[in-house]
């Protein structure tokens, strides 16, 4: 295996945790998975974003950098791969959707100092699926308060992420997930296994799958 840290990144029902899961259990590695039920805030911002943006995405940084911290500078000598289900950047990249200028610019500053103490992954997987999948894949998993999400928001989201890949030339395995169905098909599966069999340099890398 080539990459010691790999993530798997994606809008929300992109389908981000199944595939890590998947992975996880090919590689025998220790995995990463956002913990979104602790977030007391998840539910609140739905119902109301303006007032409760601010204190969502600092529980999220706040979480993930915890997380990040125990798992990624801890070595294993049985698992020496590492798969995580989200990017830490996504606090940031998140945070430009969610936050007015001025709360942006404050959480920016404390997101600088934080960011410099995480490791970047070798390579990162990003699941790229139109907002009609993104939806459909969200009722079908049928968390409350995601019920009501707007094309809007998620079409935003898919902007901010590629947007953010393009601009620092990331190292990055894109995959059309359109039709994708990693559980049933395993020839799904089989196109990230390949992908990452591969010398991957900086730049986007695009995959279809079959």
């Amino acid at each position: 295996m080539k990459y010691n840290f790999i993530t798997v990144e994606g809008n929300i029902g992109a389908g981000k945790t199944t595939l890590t899961h998947l992975l996880a259990k090919h590689f025998n590695a220790r995995i990463i998975l956002e913990e979104f039920a602790d977030n007391p805030f998840l539910p609140k911002f739905y119902e109301n974003p303006k007032q409760f943006a601010f204190p969502l995405e600092l529980f999220f940084m706040a979480e993930r950098y915890k997380q990040m911290k125990e798992m990624v500078h801890t070595k294993d000598l049985f698992q020496s791969i590492t798969i995580s289900d989200y990017l830490f950047t996504k606090c940031i990249l998140f945070a430009k959707v969610t936050l007015p200028d001025e709360e942006f610019k404050l959480y920016q500053r404390l997101f600088d100092i934080i960011d410099q103490q995480i490791n970047f992954p070798d390579v990162l997987i990003y699941l790229h699926a139109p907002i009609v999948k993104l939806q459909a894949n969200i009722k079908k998993r049928n968390r409350f308060y995601e019920q009501n999400i707007p094309d809007d928001y998620l079409f935003k989201l898919q902007e901010t992420y590629t947007s953010y890949i393009k601009q620092h030339n990331i190292r990055t395995i894109f995959i059309d997930t359109s039709n994708a169905d990693f559980l049933g098909n395993p020839k799904h599966l089989q196109v990230v296994l390949d992908a990452l069999d591969k010398d991957i340099e900086s730049g986007q890398h695009y995959f279809t799958l079959p």
